[in-house]
């Protein structure tokens, strides 16, 4: 590891018109989830100028009625009675894929991939500092706006911490950048201060820039034409902004849209649970776990833990403990962590492991694991 280093780390606020495409796909899986345990949705969403885009592979007993979803999230996310046409392309899940999914004894993978999940000990979230920072910094732009504390704010907004690492450990600031759309008629100056007061010293209140740390706000200057009338949104374009700001390996799989049979959700999901469980049973500082799948197949065809030297225990160990306490199954997976449950909106902004509510976030399998590598009793961080 070298001495001194940056890592850095962005968020976006939920009106974002990527985010804000990634929220309508989840409000529409939830909706189904609503009067059908076992949906298969594979929902995307593309939205520019005037016209949102809902299209994708929907099986379930009940249709939601998707262009009222699409308004209700749009309006909701602060962009008002904006006049949008609606238009929805969907059909069945393909027979092939559902029979492959379905036929075996148990539920089958609903397609291949490797998915990643990754725990450390620098935060009380288990997550690296410089994405805690990054969604702290967006979700405080967001409810400055909403309560009125910034008059003038809009929905569009990002922002992004580079902080500086010696020996492994965080130690200060680099740089902050905050990009905020807002009113035509707002004082940049103004803004900039009143982003500065509200949203910069609370955010970063563990390890507050110094003298030297640059800070930018709006930086282009002006940014009052924002969400979809100034950029296409897309879902799954935001896949760091969702796990760990790019410091962590990606299988390259979205996540939101997807029922539970993707793995590329579920498995993520456990992924990030295994781990979390890891460090906060004390077994590493820090872990990798990669899960990788095969279409139609229940069992993980490959479970790999990297404990990045970390551990006393060999990462060999802490692989067969992981698979005699985790049922690596997508049926196994969707019943520990409650996934036919409509609770993925809920979790879509402000990265996917920072709500601490959120099922894979729990830390209740942390003793198991202690147990199974012949540890007596595990000390919980986080």
């Amino acid at each position: 590891m070298r001495d001194k280093y940056i890592q850095t780390a962005e968020s976006v606020t939920e009106g974002h018109p990527d985010k804000l495409c990634d929220t309508i796909a989840d409000r529409v899986l939830d909706a189904c989830l609503k009067h059908d345990p076992n949906p298969r949705v594979a929902c995307e969403v593309m939205a520019t100028a005037g016209k949102i885009i809902v299209a994708g592979e929907i099986t379930a007993k009940e249709l939601p009625d998707i262009p009222a979803i699409v308004c209700q999230t749009v309006w909701e996310s602060g962009y008002g009675g904006a006049d949008y046409e609606v238009e929805v392309i969907t059909h069945d899940q393909s027979g092939d894929i559902a029979e492959a999914v379905d036929s075996s004894a148990a539920l089958g993978a609903g397609d291949q991939g490797i998915m990643y999940g990754y725990a450390c000990s620098e935060t009380a979230e288990l997550l690296p500092l410089p994405i805690v920072l990054a969604h702290r910094l967006t979700a405080r732009l967001t409810s400055a706006r909403v309560q009125g504390i910034i008059t003038g704010l809009l929905p569009d907004g990002k922002a992004q911490v580079s902080v500086e690492y010696r020996d492994g450990v965080p130690k200060r600031i680099a740089a902050v950048v905050v990009s905020c759309q807002h009113d035509a008629d707002k004082d940049l100056h103004q803004l900039r201060r009143e982003i500065t007061r509200h949203v910069i010293v609370p955010a970063l209140r563990e390890l507050y820039p110094d003298p030297k740390t640059e800070v930018l706000i709006n930086p282009s200057g002006r940014f009052v034409l924002g969400g979809f009338e100034a950029d296409t949104g897309l879902t799954g374009r935001k896949l760091m902004v969702d796990t760990y700001g790019g410091l962590v390996p990606h299988g390259g799989g979205a996540l939101s849209g997807k029922d539970a049979t993707k793995m590329d959700r579920s498995g993520t999901y456990m992924a990030r649970y295994i781990a979390k469980n890891i460090v906060a049973a004390g077994l590493a500082d820090r872990c990798t776990v990669s899960l990788a799948y095969a279409i139609g197949r229940a069992d993980p065809v490959a479970v790999d833990i990297d404990t990045h030297g970390t551990s006393w225990c060999s990462d060999e160990a802490l692989e067969q403990a992981v698979r005699s306490t985790f049922d690596l199954t997508p049926s196994g997976i969707i019943r520990a962590l409650g996934l036919n449950r409509p609770i993925f909106a809920w979790y879509c902004n402000y990265g996917h492991f920072t709500n601490q509510d959120a099922p894979w976030e729990q830390t209740d399998r942390a003793n198991a694991l202690a147990d199974a590598c012949g540890v007596k009793r595990a000390v919980p961080k986080g």
